[in-house]
């Protein structure tokens, strides 16, 4: 299942993000809303995708009127993070092939490179002795430039196993890099390296 954001907006406009995993892939035109008020709310209102309903909690003395905008925007924001299935291993393997030919001239090698469902506080793993790369499949719902970083990431292994200056110098070549190590440390997925340059 994709992981999708959802925003607490604040009355005053401020917007907080939340992380949540919907339980059921579901098209947006057809999924329900429920409204759920509380007087012990006041100032935000929240959304989340729960059984193929999205729920919101609002204060119980924001109208219908006031609502209705935010809701809206709930509905927006769902539907253009919510992704298809994950890539294939082989739409994987081809996008490698691409990120070689364009930061390491063709010139790395490797066995296969594949989603994996077992990596939950990594990103990728790569094995240089066996020429086997490995990207957790909460990837696969990340956007392009993100998985196209840890890819990188990944193939410099194969030149240099550790995280030294001539390793950093070979990522540091795909033009992305600090956003999406950025990206990456907001999910919770990414740590400083201490050797880095």
């Amino acid at each position: 299942m994709p992981t999708v954001s959802f925003f607490i907006q604040a009355l005053d406009g401020v917007y907080f993000r939340l992380m949540k995993k919907p339980q059921q892939n579901t098209s947006l035109p057809d999924c329900p809303v429920e409204v759920v008020r509380s007087a012990k709310r006041q100032k935000t209102v929240s959304a989340e995708l729960k059984n193929g309903v999205l729920v919101v909690r609002a204060p119980a003395e924001l109208d219908d009127a006031a609502l209705a905008p935010i809701i809206e925007k709930f509905r927006r924001q769902l539907a253009a993070r919510m992704r298809p299935a994950p890539h294939s291993d082989e739409a994987l393997a081809a996008r490698a092939q691409q990120l070689n030919k364009m930061y390491f001239n063709g010139r790395l090698r490797w066995q296969s490179i594949r989603y994996v469902s077992n990596q939950h506080k990594r990103f990728g793993s790569c094995t240089p002795s066996t020429g086997t790369i490995r990207l957790s499949d909460r990837l696969a719902d990340m956007p392009d430039w993100v998985r196209d970083y840890v890819i990188v990431h990944e193939l410099a292994h194969l030149e240099e196993a550790n995280h030294g200056r001539r390793f950093w110098q070979l990522v540091y070549q795909y033009p992305l890099t600090e956003r999406a190590r950025g990206y990456l440390m907001a999910v919770g997925l990414e740590e400083m390296a201490d050797d880095e340059p």
